[in-house]
């Protein structure tokens, strides 16, 4: 075997005499190479080449009559060791002026262009050639009769020539004609072995490539025929290869596409209560139309890659990670808003969740989309109040390349697109500007979406939840929310109770916080004592469960022992309470902009982050609250 070129490859060469062998050995010394050498004559030359193709040779070298009987049987490719007139002319040397007849014996790829020898060296020659092997004593014993007196041939005349008794020389080959035949062989084995490494790698990439595929000749005889053919047609490819294209592909259009030349791009068809994409387009060499080549992908598979590419657009709120086993709970109201999102969950119309804030909204919206047939689909949550009005339209409905200046190249797809056979969660929409209003009612109605800029409308396949903590009926009386989008988002609708009006959910509710908390505080606290839970109780929480969330970890962060006690949460009284703590000291007085931002702080965290009811409870718009969160850099 040869590593020559990176290559593997595995060479043998047959000599059909001695010396011929001796020859080979010198050369695969001088080009040092790995080959076999054997020593095989005629049909036991042929014997050792099968026993080779066997064990998987590449290429075979040979000479003579003997390379052409295992060119005739075997499969393997065979390199012929050449013959040329000057090694037939070395056998003619001290044999100018010789009065007799010469025989030149042997087959004809050996013996080729000795009569011109012969008429060079004025020399009477006769060519005596041979077809088959058996037939040599018999072509040698007429020439004999003809007064031939000395044969020159290659293995089968020469050897003839001995057993009738006639003087005989070997045509042999010289180092030259070897090495010309080693190299010839490395070279034919590399060309093979790329050919088979290409062959191999279109094969793979035809075989798992997720569409159908099926080649055919000019005569619509399938000669190609993939793995995913396989599956959508049904048929193994055996069953395939060979046979015309109409007994695998019902309707096919191939013979169209092969007599006009021009491809078909984009088409449907159905297979077995199947819809298929197909394309067909034709095999053309030169000018000629000489097969055709269809691609086929389940349209189901489509979908799938689809939603795929919508969803990582974005990098992050299209997961929902939670169940309705995620919210804790034991009182009889939320069973029940819990057992109607349920039933809500297994259908598709639009929700209107009602609570306030920190109620669980967003909690509910992920359970119900994780209950229902759309939960392997995206989930897409955007706040409405969050944005100025012209980011959140171009949040939600997306924008086109060049809708305005610093647009991103090739555009964006909006949270209706990416939330595409999924759920878009739509939290505090009342909030939503009135432009904005009409824009989704639209996009509720069509199905449609048209991105900022754009004049293509996409389909969408979404289910809408929404959510608000205002009055959406005032708010229409007070011509703030539009009446029609009321009703379409008004389909299915939940109102959780706040946390003052579940009070016994605290039992279960301060447990699971604890145990939530106290280990990011490197303690072990195992509970609360009766009467910091009483405290507690006496509570109205205005920020519901997400302001009793923010006690309970302060109250970890403060706990000194293995239960919470009233001490722990007594700086939630002292921060309600209007009378300052008796021991604070008053030396200093604060700059109006420190007070000013303890006000912000204090509001957001009253009203759980909704920076709208935030700037109503300070009195100012949430514009001028935004503005003053940038300048003093409150938290939201």
């Amino acid at each position: 075997m040869s590593t020559r070129v990176g290559f593997k490859v595995k060479i043998v060469l047959i000599a059909p005499y001695k010396d011929l062998l001796e020859i080979a050995m010198k050369v695969k010394k001088d080009l040092d190479v790995d080959i076999e050498l054997e020593l095989g004559d005629l049909s036991e030359g042929v014997k050792v080449a099968r026993e080779w193709e066997k064990k998987g040779v590449d290429v075979i070298v040979s000479r003579g009559g003997t390379y052409q009987l295992i060119k005739e049987s075997v499969s393997a490719p065979v390199v012929e060791i050449k013959v040329s007139a000057f090694d037939i002319l070395r056998q003619f040397k001290g044999l100018i002026g010789y009065q007799q007849i010469i025989g030149v014996a042997g087959y004809k790829n050996v013996i080729y262009g000795c009569e011109v020898i012969g008429e060079i060296l004025n020399l009477n020659l006769i060519k005596v050639v041979i077809e088959k092997e058996e037939e040599g004593p018999q072509q040698v014993a007429a020439a004999k009769e003809k007064g031939v007196s000395l044969i020159i041939g290659d293995t089968i005349g020469a050897y003839s020539a001995k057993k009738l008794g006639l003087e005989s020389r070997l045509i042999t080959s010289g180092k030259e004609a070897v090495a010309a035949a080693v190299n010839e062989a490395f070279r034919l084995a590399h060309a093979l072995q790329a050919e088979k490494e290409k062959a191999e790698q279109i094969r793979t990439i035809v075989d798992f490539v997720h569409d159908g595929i099926i080649a055919v000749d000019k005569e619509g005889v399938i000669s190609t025929y993939n793995r995913m053919a396989e599956k959508i047609f049904k048929k193994p490819t055996a069953e395939a290869i060979g046979r015309k294209i109409e007994t695998v592909v019902p309707n096919t259009k191939l013979y169209e596409v092969m007599k006009t030349g021009k491809p078909q791009v984009g088409e449907l068809q159905e297979v077995s209560d199947t819809m298929i994409a197909t394309n067909r387009v034709p095999i053309v060499v030169g000018n000629e139309v000489v097969g055709a080549v269809a691609t086929f992908q389940d349209v189901t598979m489509l979908q799938k890659v689809e939603h795929k590419i919508r969803r990582q657009l974005a990098d992050k709120g299209l997961v929902a990670v939670y169940k309705f086993d995620d919210i804790v709970f034991s009182s009889e109201k939320m069973k029940d808003a819990v057992n109607q999102a349920k039933k809500y969950a297994r259908l598709d119309s639009t929700v209107l969740m009602v609570g306030e804030t920190g109620t669980g909204k967003e909690l509910f919206a992920q359970s119900i989309h994780n209950a229902s047939r759309r939960k392997n689909g995206p989930f897409v949550a955007i706040n409405c109040a969050a944005l100025p009005e012209n980011l959140l339209e171009s949040e939600l409905f997306g924008y086109a390349e060049g809708a305005f200046t610093g647009a991103r190249k090739g555009g964006k797809a909006g949270l209706f697109e990416l939330a595409h056979r999924g759920t878009i969660f739509l939290d505090e929409i009342g909030e939503m500007p009135p432009g904005l209003q009409s824009k989704l009612l639209r996009v509720i109605q069509e199905k449609r979406v048209m991105r900022i800029g754009d004049d293509r409308l996409i389909p969408v396949d979404v289910r809408i939840i929404c959510a608000t903590n205002r009055d959406l009926v005032k708010m229409i009386k007070q011509g703030k929310f539009r009446e029609d989008l009321f009703y379409r988002i008004n389909v299915l609708q939940i109102n959780i109770p706040p946390l003052r009006e579940r009070k016994e959910d605290l039992d279960v509710l301060v447990p699971h916080f604890i145990k939530k908390h106290s280990p990011g505080c490197g303690k072990y606290i195992k509970g609360i004592t009766s009467g910091a839970m009483e405290l507690l109780k006496t509570l109205n929480f205005p920020g519901n469960v997400r302001e009793l969330e923010s006690i309970i970890e302060r109250a970890c962060a403060l706990c000194e022992g293995t239960l919470i006690d009233v001490g722990d949460i007594k700086f939630y009284y002292r921060e309600e309470s209007d009378t300052p703590p008796e021991k604070e000291s008053y030396e200093r007085i604060k700059p109006l902009e420190e007070v000013e931002k303890e006000y912000i702080v204090k509001a957001i965290k009253l009203t759980g982050g909704n920076l709208s009811e935030a700037a109503r409870k300070l009195g100012v718009n949430r514009t001028t609250l935004w503005r003053k969160l940038k300048k003093n850099g409150a938290p939201e």
